[in-house]
């Protein structure tokens, strides 16, 4: 076989391998929701009136009280999430027609990672905000945290995320009005306040908590 044959056929096992990779990885992640999806039919199969936490990994990975003012507790994270991911669908299919006492969306990191515009991270995240709204009627929307230099989190990136981050902070509360949403904003971080650059270490996660019950507690009383 000649050399040039011996080239195309390494690139054609490299770009296989490659591809397999990246299905690999779409299954992985299709796999995930499916399997989170199907915990949260069981969860919500046999409860009324919960109040949801729905988010990314920073909310999956949470340890929020199991319940609070009378309400069961939900954890809706599932990550990877964005607003562009249709939370909305996948959270009624497992509502099933229920109605939730409130919903708090947690969402942004991965938008700003993945280098989302404001204008298409606003109009996703109010078509997700409109899906919420036909089940509950008290919706509420969190503040992003911010994400540091640590771990595999360079300067660069942070600094690229975090320009994106500010400006969908910027946009939260005008955007939750317009939906009929509260706005709950997080309070400063301390430094550090990640494992890992992105997802809250111990600190992060008390003043994420305790945003987080700040927010849903419109629903105290609505039992």
């Amino acid at each position: 076989m000649s050399r040039a044959r011996i080239a195309i056929a390494v690139l054609l096992v490299g770009a296989i391998a490659l591809g397999y990779s990246f299905l690999r990885k779409d299954a992985i992640a299709d796999s995930h929701r499916q399997a989170r999806q199907l915990v949260l039919r069981y969860t919500l199969g046999r409860v009324n009136d919960p109040i949801i936490v729905l988010g990314d990994s920073l909310t999956e990975a949470s340890t929020l009280p199991r319940s609070f003012c009378g309400h069961l507790v939900v954890n809706a994270g599932l990550n990877g999430a964005s607003t562009a991911s249709d939370l909305g669908t996948w959270l009624l299919e497992p509502l099933d027609g229920k109605r939730a006492a409130a919903i708090l969306v947690a969402l942004g990191t991965n938008d700003a990672l993945l280098g989302r515009s404001t204008k298409s991270f606003e109009v996703d995240y109010l078509s997700l905000l409109a899906e919420l709204a036909k089940v509950t009627g008290h919706l509420i929307v969190l503040g992003i945290p911010a994400i540091e230099i640590r771990g595999n989190v360079t300067t660069e990136i942070v600094a690229g995320a975090m320009s994106r981050i500010d400006g969908f902070n910027a946009a939260l509360p005008a955007l939750a009005a317009r939906a009929g949403a509260s706005f709950v904003p997080l309070p400063p971080m301390p430094t550090p306040h990640t494992i890992d650059g992105v997802h809250l270490d111990a600190d992060g996660y008390k003043l994420w908590d305790e945003a987080v019950l700040k927010g849903v507690s419109s629903a105290c009383g609505s039992r």
